[in-house]
């Protein structure tokens, strides 16, 4: 259920973000708003790190394989996507199709076994999920 839950307030804050960043990039541009975005995101996560732990910084260059350290270059990616997309679409067209395209994705990495995912086997209610998901989107424009 926390699982859930957290899920939940997830998508909320991406929504939430999206617009915020969107409103910003309106007002600068894209890079200088994605560049703040990325900016107070890593300043957040070091407050939070101070006050919860301090865990060895020196162990993200053992991280294994390199590739994982990719997660951030892929964040500025995801703020122009998101920012274009609901410039493009507005909030809730862009949301549902961002959204649908996670599950996508995501299903692809569990069934392939990617990225050192367990692999997970193929299942036709979550492909009939994905479908209906995708006639959801259709339906909604």
């Amino acid at each position: 259920m926390t699982g859930f839950v957290i899920a939940l307030i997830s998508g909320a804050l991406m929504s939430l973000q999206g617009v915020l960043n969107t409103g910003v990039t309106k007002q600068t541009s894209m890079w200088v708003s994605a560049g703040w975005v990325q900016l107070t995101a890593f300043l957040t996560c070091l407050i939070i790190w101070y006050f919860t732990g301090r865990e060895n910084v020196a162990g993200i260059f053992e991280v294994q394989p390199k590739y994982m350290l990719l997660g951030g270059v892929i964040g500025a990616f995801i703020t122009y996507t998101v920012v274009r997309s609901m410039d493009n679409l507005g909030p809730a067209k862009a949301a549902i199709i961002i959204v649908v395209s996670q599950i996508i994705v995501a299903y692809g990495i569990e069934l392939f076994g990617l990225f050192g995912v367990e692999k997970a086997g193929f299942e036709w209610k979550k492909m009939i999920g994905a479908i209906v998901a995708i006639i959801g989107i259709i339906i909604f424009n």
